[in-house]
């Protein structure tokens, strides 16, 4: 299993609602943000996988609010990838405050896509190869 955890960010006024809680529309983006890091965190970009050709849109995102962020926190964000990777990886999310406190989990599964055909594609070689230690058995 590869985990990792995002250095943390900070709330902004305009991620919030009239409560002063961050809108849950905004989870999707501090996912985005957590699953575009860890990848980057193995050396691994987004856009030179896009480059080659290679895209991944979400087939799924789930969330279950556990308690409310607010402006001004300090937001840590910790990403799982679970198992590995074929046409669809699967990302788990964990989102805690400054003080600890567990906010959000959350899910999401993305595919591999051929852009230039909008077929399934398996996952690219470079990023299994990176993965791959995360997975292997000791023996």
């Amino acid at each position: 299993m590869f985990s990792y955890e995002v250095p943390p960010i900070r709330v902004r006024y305009a991620d919030t609602d009239q409560m002063g809680y961050v809108y849950y529309g905004n989870y999707a983006r501090y996912y985005e943000i957590g699953r575009v890091e860890a990848l980057r965190s193995l050396g691994f970009h987004y856009k030179k996988m896009e480059a080659s050709g290679v895209m991944m849109p979400v087939y799924e995102n789930r969330s279950r609010y556990l308690r409310p962020a607010r402006y001004d926190d300090m937001l840590t964000i910790r990403v799982t990838i679970p198992e590995r990777p074929g046409v669809r990886i699967v990302f788990h999310y964990d989102i805690y405050n400054q003080d600890g406190e567990h906010l959000n989990t959350g899910e999401t599964t993305l595919v591999f896509m051929q852009a230039a055909t909008g077929r399934l594609t398996k996952s690219p070689a470079e990023l299994n190869e990176k993965l791959k230690p995360f997975f292997e058995t000791a023996v």
